[in-house]
């Protein structure tokens, strides 16, 4: 095939979908016979993924990349940031964590080449082996007191010479602002590498918004490449946890209810979107301790700062409503800080997350942990039930159990990845745990009649990936966006 330039979708502001038409955009590149992969030279995120070789990068590049049909590699997302606080992150470059920094020390012009210098090795590697190179950028390009140090929107795109279409969303109103705005802030170098546009989230009937991509196009001398509707019944992993203020929601008759526990510092939600689509289920999010005792089964997830969010289970209620639900018989399971969280005690002497060494876990598990600077990343393979079944680990911790006589007894790596004490009680270190219909036939059996069908998700979000890019090749020029990036530069 012959060779394509690179592609930068890049936003008016963050949330405008960027990320979901770029994955649209690596499975319409696989599909047309090409090697696409995704890159993000700076991505800021709590969902994360490890890769094969055991290195961590965004959840978002990762899914990218299952788009684009090619292995997860580091080189897709050489720079992560985790938040832990409104101030400061974790700063995990090329998979591992290198400290945390406060946003003042992250943005400071010195030191910034040597981040610099990695993501341009990193795009320079994977540009030699896929074509083409699906980039994505950061929140807005015009962020001009950013300039200096940008590493990720239109410096990456004048070091890569990708063609950059603008993606704006006119749901939230502006559209015209938006997307003139930005391009006027943009220097005369930077608006050249401009090369189309893209008109995200369009409610109602297209054309009524004929008139509007017309005058767009005169205003700004840049072609409108298609306006891309609201998406509604397409389901692809969302990179953000804004979205989970809209999955509050109370339980359903009918279905398997549950409930997913909301906590401040909640990472890697990604791990409940097969229950959101299984048939079977009505899940939602809750902190409400009536919602939480009246769900058939209950999930503490992921967390960024374990000890603050059990802190905080205590002073809201929540985990007095687990412990009484836990007792009248439901389903309580936890993964990855949510198992931390279900046992006995949390340690933290090194102070890792914060100043508290110690705190109280639910007690419902014989088990301590005990927090760590080292960080665990790794894909593991598991058999339950006699099944092959695939998953992950991201933590920072090691867990004990606690045996008869009060002792902590270490525990071998396979056991420690997941601890059972019954079909209605275990936690589990594998995000991706649920991605396994084995394990979801599990957790639900107790709840459904064994003659419903199991809910395969592999075959699901292939599917949503292909009427992705089906439904954007019905809106976008294609013909337009293959003269951009087959254009000689």
């Amino acid at each position: 095939m012959e060779r394509l330039r690179p592609i930068m979708f890049a936003g008016t502001g963050s949330d405008v979908g960027k990320s979901i038409v770029a994955t649209a955009f690596c499975r319409i590149f696989l599909q047309d016979g090409y090697t696409p992969a995704p890159f993000k030279a700076q991505n800021m995120a709590l969902n994360s993924y490890a890769t094969p070789e055991g290195l961590e990068i965004g959840r978002a590049q990762a899914v990218q990349a299952e788009a684009a049909g090619v292995p997860c590699h580091t080189d897709m997302n050489p720079l992560l940031l985790k938040p832990n606080s409104d101030h400061t992150s974790q700063v995990v470059l090329n998979g591992k964590p290198i400290g945390n920094q406060h946003a003042t020390q992250y943005f400071r012009k010195e030191g910034r080449d040597v981040l610099r210098k990695a993501v341009h090795e990193a795009f320079d590697r994977l540009s030699s082996r896929y074509n083409p190179i699906v980039m994505e950028g950061a929140g807005s390009i015009a962020e001009i007191n950013l300039r200096e140090v940008d590493i990720v929107n239109m410096s990456m795109a004048l070091y890569a010479d990708a063609a950059v279409i603008l993606v704006a969303d006119i749901d939230r109103g502006g559209v015209f602002a938006s997307v003139y705005g930005t391009l006027m802030l943009l220097n005369e170098e930077e608006r050249r590498h401009i090369k189309g546009i893209i008109i995200n989230k369009f409610r109602g009937d297209m054309r009524l918004f004929d008139e509007g991509r017309q005058m767009i196009e005169q205003l700004c001398g840049i072609p409108v490449l298609g306006v891309l509707p609201y998406f509604k019944d397409i389901h692809i992993e969302e990179e953000d946890s804004v979205s989970l203020e809209k999955k509050n929601m109370e339980a359903a008759e009918g279905k398997v209810n549950i409930a997913v526990v909301m906590l401040r510092h909640l990472s890697n939600f990604t791990d409940f979107d097969v229950l959101e689509r299984d048939p079977r289920v009505h899940l939602f999010y809750t902190n409400n301790t009536e919602e939480i005792r009246k769900a058939d089964i209950i999930i503490l997830p992921g967390s960024k700062s374990t000890i603050a969010d059990m802190v905080e289970l205590r002073r809201n209620g929540c985990a007095q409503a687990i412990l009484q639900a836990h007792h009248d018989g439901k389903t309580v399971i936890g993964i990855c800080g949510g198992y931390q969280m279900m046992g006995e005690e949390i340690l933290d002497p090194q102070h890792v997350e914060g100043d508290l060494e110690r705190f109280p876990g639910l007690g419902l598990l014989p088990a301590v942990t005990t927090m760590s600077g080292e960080k665990r990343t790794v894909q593991v393979t598991f058999v339950f039930q006699g099944q092959s079944c695939q998953g992950y680990e991201i933590h920072m911790g090691k867990t004990q159990r606690v045996n008869r006589d009060g002792l902590h007894t270490e525990l071998a790596e396979q056991s420690s990845t997941t601890m059972r004490l019954s079909q209605r009680c275990w936690g589990s270190y594998i995000h991706g745990i649920l991605d396994n219909a084995p394990v979801v036939d599990d957790l639900l059996a107790p709840f459904v009649n064994a003659q419903q069908t199991t809910f395969d998700y592999r075959a699901y979000k292939e599917e949503q990936y292909n009427l992705l890019a089906a439904e954007t090749r019905k809106y976008i020029d294609m013909e337009k966006v293959y003269e951009i990036v087959k254009a000689e530069r």
